[in-house]
């Protein structure tokens, strides 16, 4: 059974886009819905840098919320020679900046390789440069991510540390990130009933590198799938399945979790 009958669990969303125009009639009530399941605290990543200030309005009104700066894939058009600055100095600027991202590859909508290439190794130096954690986005592109990653490690005198978010692969292409050093996000699409290789990696990631999400409101999970807006309250159901694949209480998963994502993004409780 991997229901926990009156025990506080304390969760992490590690993955949200609450800024989103969806959740602005009603963000004060979802916010209560998060507390109430126990999501304690929230890493909001960022698309592209115009969206920071509204994120980190959103940052200062929440307390429990952390942030990412960070350029994704899909957006790399709005690459300029000033973008790098300008996102080191948005990270500078606030505190609650725990990471860059959400960057990465996506080849299953976009066949811009080279600049999605450059734009992602532009930003893990980024990265480096500030001792920041990356949050990556990779969708068809498991294999380059890797190669950008080793080099990364091989020729740059160093390695980045981070995740991979929302997580959609095989459990081999799992094991390559894990041995780069890297954290493994499962999201709602881990209770979908047909994502069996998704399944299976949840089933084996080792404890220290599991993560959890909802990237709301994205992707919401069985049984709130038919909603059309996911929520970051939602991120329980993650966690309960995860548990049901792992043999393990939700509570357990709730904690080890939690503890992986204070020490990735440096969250106190």
């Amino acid at each position: 059974m991997t229901k926990d009958k009156g025990q506080k669990m304390q969760l992490i969303d590690t993955h949200v886009h609450i800024n989103f125009d969806n959740f602005q009639a009603d963000l004060d009530t979802v916010r209560s819905r998060w507390q109430e399941a126990g999501v304690v605290r929230l890493v909001h990543s960022c698309v592209e840098p115009s969206e920071f200030p509204g994120i980190q309005a959103l940052a200062h009104r929440f307390p429990e919320l952390s942030f990412a700066v960070g350029l994704h894939p899909l957006d790399t058009d709005k690459w300029n020679h000033q973008t790098a600055e300008q996102l080191k100095s948005l990270a500078c600027s606030d505190s609650k900046v725990v990471a860059i991202g959400e960057m990465g590859l996506d080849f299953y909508k976009a066949n811009d390789y080279e600049q999605q290439l450059m734009v992602f190794e532009a930003q893990l130096g980024i990265a480096s440069e500030l001792s920041l954690p990356v949050i990556i986005h990779c969708r068809n592109a498991a294999i380059h991510v890797r190669e950008v990653l080793q080099k990364w490690k091989k020729l740059k005198g160093g390695s980045v540390r981070g995740v991979m978010h929302c997580w959609g692969g095989t459990p081999e292409e799992a094991q390559w990130f894990l041995d780069l050093g890297f954290y493994i996000s499962f999201s709602g699409t881990v209770t979908f009933k047909n994502a069996k290789q998704i399944q299976d990696t949840a089933a084996m990631v080792s404890s220290d590198r599991l993560l959890i999400e909802t990237d709301c409101p994205f992707l919401a999970p069985v049984p709130k799938r038919g909603e059309r807006r996911n929520e970051p309250a939602y991120v329980r159901y993650v966690a309960d399945q995860v548990a049901r694949l792992r043999g393990e209480t939700t509570a357990s998963i709730a904690a080890l979790t939690t503890k992986n994502a204070c020490e990735l993004f440096g969250l106190a409780l």
